[in-house]
């Protein structure tokens, strides 16, 4: 089975690692690559990385480039996928790496980005435990749209999603602190983001609710099972090119043991191939999630503050991102959800 590939966006970060990825991919063929100001170079000068993939050439960004693939791939700033998706047919599936079919409620795009409201699509966030039972991965297969978390979203979903959802803690009162990488803010040139500025130095963003992943944070604690949900987070930009170490606190409902929290992180998470619970006592390092699909997690029970402390690394350009957009598509089209993803990091 070969089935043809575009990726839009293909000279940033997102786009050079989905076609990382796609390149050694057993039954997915990158055959378009597209761009916007980078629109007629050679992919291999705009990612030198990408060997296998050097006989490509950049094209611009339309509609019509991107008709008549399997699979459409799209790695755009928010704001662009939406309109170029209205205008794709239903033969391929889409899956958008982009924040325009996120959210559910439109009150909060409003809100937090404004512009057109394009609709919510099918979460592409497999391992996502829902309410009721069953995770997000049964509403991905045969799905022909998908909307891929936000990388910040999925390090804070995967690390609280159990205990919210089993009621062990109470989903009002979330706190999540994250250390994260400059690939994240993409790979346009911004002064604040220069070696000279970035080297030796931390500094926070989105401070005080209004990081753009927020709505889209509490939206999936709430399928999970949470109850008026409430969470102040508070990313971090440190001087690594890549990864996410999210600190995610909440407050332990009385009585409520760690072994019960363990319990609870097992039923969702024991089987899965990309989320894996550390023993007790033992937390992430980013490193370790450097190129994989992986998201690793630690926890423990703060006893003096009665709260839940989980530690969640994952690589942002993968799990993040591309490796999830990998992932959701391999369900969708009814292949090995794994195929494609690497699960061991790269070390040093």
């Amino acid at each position: 089975m070969s089935l043809t590939v575009a990726v839009a966006g293909a000279s940033g970060y997102a786009g050079g690692e989905l076609l990382r990825l796609l390149a050694s991919h057993p039954h997915l063929r990158v055959t378009t690559v597209t761009a916007h100001s980078n629109a007629g170079q050679r992919l291999i000068d705009v990612q030198p990385h990408l060997r296998s993939l050097a006989h490509l050439d950049l094209v611009e960004t339309t509609a019509e480039n991107l008709r008549g693939h399997d699979v459409v791939f799209l790695a755009l700033p928010h704001g662009a996928s939406g309109a170029i998706t209205a205008e794709l047919g239903d033969d391929a599936l889409v899956v958008d790496c982009g924040a325009d079919h996120r959210l559910v409620d439109e009150d909060a795009w409003a809100r937090f980005y404004g512009g057109d409201f394009y609709g919510a699509w099918p979460y592409g966030l497999p391992e996502l435990p829902l309410a009721g039972g069953g995770a997000q991965r049964e509403r991905l297969r045969d799905a022909r749209r998908i909307a891929v978390p936000g990388c910040n979203v999925t390090a804070i979903t995967l690390g609280l999603a159990p205990a919210v959802g089993a009621g062990l803690v109470a989903a009002d009162d979330l706190v999540a602190v994250l250390a994260v990488g400059t690939s994240g803010a993409g790979k346009a040139l911004k002064p604040h983001l220069l070696a000279s500025e970035i080297m030796g130095s931390a500094s926070a963003y989105g401070v005080g609710g209004v990081h753009r992943h927020t709505p889209e944070i509490q939206q999936n604690l709430a399928a999970a099972g949470g109850d008026d949900v409430h969470i102040s987070f508070t990313p971090v930009l440190v001087p690594m090119s890549r990864g996410i170490l999210a600190t995610s606190t909440a407050r332990v409902r009385d009585g409520v043991t760690e072994e019960e929290l363990r319990e609870a992180y097992g039923r969702a998470y024991d089987g899965e191939p990309f989320v894996h619970v550390l023993p007790a006592g033992a937390f992430p390092r980013t490193a370790d999630t450097v190129g994989a699909n992986t998201a690793l997690i630690g926890l423990a029970i703060d006893l003096d503050a009665r709260r839940l402390v989980t530690v969640t690394a994952l690589d942002n350009l993968v799990k993040g991102t591309a490796g999830a957009a990998i992932q959701s598509a391999n369900l969708a089209l009814g292949l090995d959800e794994t195929a494609g993803l690497p699960i061991e990091g790269v070390a040093p």
